[in-house]
């Protein structure tokens, strides 16, 4: 062969070679890098945070805690900033829409989160509903037991708590430093939280729980040495760190606790509220106009309460709420009756389900107990997230503390608010979409949760429930409750409300019982803006519905609208609703056709 002919096929060759090359900025190698980068991120989030692993049902990282040093926040605004810049740099150009949106929100996400690291809430990790030493204590519970390696892993973890608690007492430090620190009287409910933790017997810690009750398939001579295990670490170094964190919370930290309740007595405060709201509303409303909507809406919820009042023979809500607090028998008898309420509407509304859904979830949904260690300063109930795969079911937990002061009015509300259709349909259902990276199916944007779980107590009413009519005025209560939270929220934080004005605004708009109001309002105190994110998600549900019902007509369908609000994963407000607008128009389209 000469020299000419053999230049002519190499050339051919490596022509051939760049022809099949795949192009860096075709759409499918873009794609594919869009695809590549929210998977490492995914991977990020839960490699440097193992509790959110455990949680969503990865096992993976169960012999780890957080890094609470502020070397690791500092390094995590810089992952996020760099992150940023990554998604930014993919062009979505020819993208199918739902990968569009996914890096869109992996974008807000990035923004959002070096926003908010200006503001350093590391610097404040403990209050008395949402502490680390509440936290650390619940993993137990979020934790999946199947084999002998689960308890190794989780014996590994309990000898991290004392780094964990010096690392939030370091930040704590550097915030009383720079003025950042929770109210006093909050910071007193934290350390009798710890101290409690701290002076469990072995039998009673929330950290022995697991070791008495092992899966088949661990044989008895490990199951003695695993318990040994557990027992030492808890006895050796997870009871004194808590008694350390009781004596630092009690003797250095709340002593110098702020005065003020609002959030605007903190350096930054006005612009520290605004950023809560705008993050757990989605929304650009100001706390002004929120607090303007919440006084309106309370007037227009009272006047649908005063029908009811009326129809039961009183003549104005005063009264009747009077004697709504007044009557034992519309207060639990026990602790054990309140878990049988919950069990007893949850299990009718299972049956109701298909009526109002197309899509059901596949993982169960249990009933039990509140843990002790947090039952005196929680809400009536709440829910607890089930793992992806099944192994762990979703949880409503029931408050048990102080029965015989908490009413029964509002049980059969809270019930499908927590469980089904609320809570535990959404996460669920938004877990089991595999089709969505994962950083969607396991988001959580308050207005979307909140706001659907709040939707999801009226679907009660719509299916037959809500028979008793104290419970339909439990119902009512609700909606005055999460309207009332508009107005106090913004008026401790924006208003410079005192706490007494929070009770009395609530005691003069309910009949909710003293444990409730006082839980209510030292939360709201302590988390600024989450407690709008429920009315303003629900206004917004109910917005779409009746849009999509005036221009679908007669062929709207409430199970296929329910099936697409739950569809995308949990979404901001505003893309639910361009969302929604979308599915409305395809609605019509189809039609047309």
């Amino acid at each position: 062969m000469n020299w000419v002919l053999s230049v002519v096929i190499t050339l051919s060759c490596v022509a051939v070679v760049l022809a099949q090359a795949p192009d860096e900025n075709s759409t499918a190698a873009r794609r594919e890098r869009l695809k590549a980068a929210l998977r490492d991120e995914w991977e990020y989030q839960l490699r440097t945070s193992p509790e959110t692993a455990t949680a969503v049902g990865d096992n993976r990282y169960n012999d780890r805690l957080s890094d609470y040093s502020p070397e690791f926040f500092a390094r995590e605004v810089d992952h996020a900033r760099k992150t940023l810049q990554m998604f930014e740099s993919i062009d979505a150009t020819g993208f199918p829409e739902q990968e569009r949106l996914s890096k869109d929100l992996m974008i807000r996400d990035l923004r959002e989160q070096i926003e908010s690291a200006q503001f350093k809430d590391w610097e404040m990790p403990v209050d008395q509903m949402n502490g680390i030493q509440l936290g650390i204590a619940s993993l137990p519970g979020d934790t999946t037991f199947r084999t002998a390696k689960d308890y190794q892993d989780y014996i590994a973890r309990l000898h991290q708590i004392p780094r964990v608690f010096q690392q939030a007492t370091l930040n704590m430090r550097a915030g009383l430093r720079e003025h950042l620190v929770p109210p006093r009287y909050l910071l007193e409910k934290a350390a009798l939280e710890a101290q409690d933790i701290a002076g469990k017997s072995e039998k009673d810690s929330p950290f022995t729980q697991p070791v008495y009750k092992f899966p088949a398939g661990i044989s008895d001579p490990e199951q003695k040495v695993l318990r040994a295990a557990v027992f030492a670490v808890v006895r050796q170094e997870v009871a004194p760190a808590y008694t350390k964190l009781a004596d630092f919370l009690r003797t250095e930290y709340a002593p110098m606790g702020r005065t003020e309740y609002g959030i605007w007595a903190l350096p930054d405060g006005e612009a520290r509220y605004r950023f809560d709201v705008k993050h757990m509303t989605t929304t650009d409303m100001s706390p002004e106009e929120i607090h303007q909507m919440g006084l309106k809406q309370v007037a227009e919820i009272e006047a649908e309460m005063l029908k009811l009042a009326r129809q039961q023979g009183y003549s104005d809500l005063p009264s009747f709420n009077e004697h709504i607090r007044k009557s034992p028998e519309l207060y639990a008898s026990s602790g054990k009756q309140l878990l049988g309420l919950y069990k007893h509407y949850t299990d009718q509304m299972y049956a109701k389900l298909p009526t109002l859904f197309g899509r059901l979830p596949r993982n169960k949904l249990t009933v039990v107990p509140m843990q002790a260690f947090r039952s005196a300063n929680e809400v009536p109930a709440d829910y607890s997230i089930g793992a992806s795969n099944g192994s762990r079911p979703g949880r409503i937990n029931v408050n048990q503390y102080d029965p015989r002061h908490r009413l029964l009015l509002n049980v059969e509300a809270i019930a499908y608010h927590e469980g089904i259709p609320g809570h535990h349909l959404q996460f669920s259902i938004a877990q089991e979409q595999t089709d969505l990276p994962d950083f969607r199916r396991f988001a959580y944007y308050n207005a979307y949760s909140e706001g659907w779980a709040f939707y999801a107590e009226r679907l009660g009413r719509e299916v037959g429930f809500y028979e008793d009519p104290y419970s339909e005025y439990g119902r009512l209560e609700n909606e005055m409750w999460r309207s009332v939270r508009l107005v106090v929220d913004t008026g401790v934080h924006a208003k410079h409300w005192s706490r007494q004005q929070m009770v009395d605004f609530f005691r003069q708009h309910t009949a909710m019982d003293e444990p409730n109001i006082e839980t209510e309002v030292d939360r709201y105190i302590a988390w600024p803006g989450q407690a709008l994110a429920y009315k303003l998600g629900q206004m917004k549900i109910i917005e779409l519905r009746e849009r999509a019902r005036q221009q679908l007509g007669s062929a709207f369908d409430l199970r296929a609208f329910h099936d697409a609000i739950l569809a995308d994963g949990p979404l901001p407000l505003d893309v639910l609703e361009a969302n929604m607008d979308r599915w409305i128009a395809a609605q019509k389209e189809g039609q047309e056709h």
